[in-house]
């Protein structure tokens, strides 16, 4: 991983830029209870990735796993057009970045 000037994360693969992004928010879906939505974003808060991941809440295996990182292709991401939002996703992703691992469980 390359950190440039912006403090965003970034590598080339072979098929194209990717970018390290942080999680940043967990909820569950307001539609259905068995949806588990996670949201990724780079460390300045700028472009984010939404997760949806279906599985029994209830059931006897556990949930999704989620790491406090994940790296996807740029192109994946999708512009945060709120600065409120911005901010509190470049917080979160700095918080997760200083107390985790990217590979680790949260």
């Amino acid at each position: 991983m390359h950190v440039d000037e912006s403090g965003s994360e970034h590598a080339v693969s072979g098929s194209g830029r990717t970018e390290r992004v942080w999680m940043v928010e967990r909820t569950f879906s307001a539609d259905s209870p068995h949806i588990l939505v996670t949201v990724y974003a780079t460390l300045d808060g700028t472009r984010y990735l939404q997760k949806e991941r279906a599985f029994n809440r209830f059931g006897t295996a556990p949930g999704p796993e989620v790491t406090a990182a994940i790296t996807v292709e740029s192109e994946r991401l999708t512009p945060v057009t709120d600065a409120e939002t911005r901010d509190r996703y470049a917080n979160e992703a700095e918080r997760m970045r200083d107390r985790h691992d990217p590979d680790d469980a949260v």
